[in-house]
């Protein structure tokens, strides 16, 4: 059987939400706005399929200081709203994220307002801690530029502090984390006044993230899957999802693609997903994912691959704040250690 938009069509104003512990619901599915190498994409091209995405019936979207389209994506939904494509920048989900050099007490307020003016937004619905590690702080605060040599240990209820007060003022309706262990979401948890409301890691079917999950379920934190195809096209990424021989079997037998399979998936363990192709026709294939479901028999198979973290060591370094793997994912390199 060929793949089909698995209900695509309908979607518009239909797409399954996931409630959250503040702010409005989170559309399950949702598109990101970040390329490799950061930058390489021509604006226009960046705009365009986010145009298409939300004619497809996307209503969520991904973006981060540092993947350098925050303001792309502000003008096309500027757009999408002069166009008719949604009545309004509301019936949208925003999400941007805390770059590391900003991520010190006293920039993390300056920093949402650079990107709420590069968006022409009075608000985003969600705004992120990109990594639970620093920067020291660069001279030119729009400054993208990264090394190891610069990485600090953050101070994370300094930060996490003005993140609470960027939600009080109304200029994110919710906060939260990305790539964030357990222990160290008991940490933050251990000092917050407003609970992050949502923890975006690495998941697919390599990467399953059980403790994790369980963790964030049990307090009422909802993850967020990025790289649910493996992070093909990334520096942390390799072809495994991609080219898993169970998987294309799985995918045969239910005459889906690969990444649907992968995505129906993540859907099923009650993540949202961000989804990355600036291909037309795979940004629809992304959503045939709702009108049917995995066998048992399916889920099983997965759960016996063996697991792998890509997004092992790019911030571990001999003379930064984690010197180890471990040290950094706090030992939960698989999701059920």
């Amino acid at each position: 059987m060929a793949a089909d938009d698995g209900g695509a069509q309908g979607m518009r104003g239909m797409m399954p939400e996931a409630a959250l512990s503040s702010g409005k619901p989170m559309p399950r599915v949702g598109m990101g706005t970040a390329s490799f190498p950061l930058g390489a994409t021509e604006p226009s091209t960046v705009k365009d399929v986010v145009l298409r995405a939300i004619e497809a019936g996307y209503r969520h979207f991904d973006t981060a200081a540092v993947y350098q389209t925050e303001a792309i994506l502000g003008d096309a939904v500027a757009e999408a709203v002069r166009a008719g494509l949604v009545a309004s920048r509301d019936d949208l989900y925003i999400t941007s994220k805390l770059w590391l050099a900003h991520a010190h007490p006293g920039h993390v307020l300056p920093s949402l307002r650079r990107a709420l003016r590069k968006m022409q937004m009075e608000y985003l619905d969600l705004y992120l801690i990109h990594f639970p590690v620093s920067m020291r702080l660069a001279e030119d605060p729009e400054s993208m530029t990264y090394s190891k040599d610069d990485l600090v240990m953050m101070d994370m209820e300094g930060v996490w502090k003005e993140m609470e007060e960027c939600q009080r003022l109304g200029l994110t309706k919710a906060i939260g984390v990305s790539n964030f262990s357990c222990k160290k979401l008991e940490t933050l948890l251990s000092f917050a006044t407003i609970s992050p409301a949502a923890n975006q890691v690495e998941v697919h079917p390599y990467c399953r993230q059980n403790k994790l999950r369980e963790f964030c379920k049990e307090k009422g934190i909802q993850l967020c899957a990025y790289s649910p195809l493996g992070g093909k096209g990334t520096p942390w990424s390799n072809n495994a999802v991609m080219d898993c021989p169970l998987l294309k079997q799985i995918a045969m037998e239910r005459g889906k693609t690969i990444a649907q399979v992968c995505l129906r998936w993540v859907y099923e363990q009650g993540d949202c997903v961000i989804v990355k192709s600036f291909n037309k026709s795979r940004l629809r294939e992304n959503l045939g994912i709702f009108d049917w479901e995995l066998t048992n028999d399916d889920r099983h198979k997965i759960s016996t691959l063996p697991e792998w973290r890509g997004t092992l060591d790019i911030f571990v370094h001999k003379t930064g704040p984690y010197k180890t793997v471990d040290e950094f994912w706090d030992g939960e390199i698989t999701g059920d250690k």
